[in-house]
């Protein structure tokens, strides 16, 4: 008699395997149509997860409702890694976003950040001459400083201290306020001489497409963005680690279903 966690895990399988068919395509299309480095650093991740996805889901349709024992065991070893997998993951997540925050200016209503108040492991990400090209090249094709550029030349300095910036318009579209530099517009400064010992003071430029995109502000900015951007996925990660672990405890009475018909035979 064919049992309700066969079922189950051949529906389960059967919706997985038809998302990944898009995620698949997705992939491929970027492959062929990517004209920047942000879009060309995305395909890979994309096409693997697509395949991934697919071979895994193939295995527990095709050994849940067609009974093959081995492909199901196959399954259920793949769905333990990656129960294990995302657990650590999930871990490393809390604990490499614990430190870090944006520190207040006075009589400003954005905040400014510095590099060193995060983790280690993810100044070393951005401090990598390489990825720090790729992230670099995203932000200038996302064009996260067009708005102060466009919309806002005209606005007065004392507006423009209480904006409230993102913390990547903060740290990549204007220089630190260490610097003291005399504002023109949000991304037009007159450089004047300073004892600022801060590095980003050197890094400046007016040039829409320089700005401060190699401060340390940025990078800092950067990782305040992923800091909050991973907590939200952490927290995502926690209910599908839960939904992982129900669809594991059914494929597990799947495949145990398999090895008691096997044996009535």
């Amino acid at each position: 008699m064919f049992r309700v966690s066969n079922n189950l895990i051949g529906i389960l399988n059967f919706v997985t395997f038809l998302l990944s068919v898009p995620i698949l395509g997705a992939g491929i299309w970027l492959s062929r149509q990517a004209d920047t480095e942000c879009e060309r650093f995305l395909e890979k991740p994309v096409i693997i997860l697509g395949a991934f996805l697919m071979v895994v889901s193939l295995a527990g349709l095709i050994g849940a409702c067609c009974r093959v024992s081995w492909l199901l065991w196959v399954y259920l070893v793949v769905m333990f890694l990656l129960i294990l997998l995302l657990f650590c993951f999930t871990i490393f997540t809390f604990v490499v976003t614990n430190k870090g925050a944006g520190e207040v200016v006075s009589g400003r209503g954005y905040k400014e950040y510095r590099l060193g108040d995060y983790s280690n492991w993810l100044q070393k990400r951005v401090n990598s001459t390489k990825n720090w090209n790729k992230i670099k090249s995203c932000l200038q094709d996302s064009k996260v400083c067009q708005s102060l550029i466009d919309d806002r030349t005209s606005t007065p300095v004392e507006v423009f201290y209480q904006e409230h910036l993102t913390a990547i318009q903060s740290g990549c579209c204007k220089p630190s306020s260490d610097c003291n530099y005399t504002y023109v517009t949000p991304t037009n400064w007159n450089i004047t001489p300073t004892t600022s010992t801060n590095p980003d003071c050197s890094a400046w430029s007016n040039n829409a497409s320089t700005l401060c995109f190699n401060c340390q502000s940025c990078k800092a900015g950067m990782l305040d963005n992923i800091k909050s951007d991973w907590k939200k996925v952490a927290i995502i990660n926690v209910i599908f680690l839960v939904f992982l672990v129900v669809v594991y405890s059914i494929g597990c009475c799947a495949f145990r279903n398999n090895r008691e018909d096997r044996a009535w035979k």
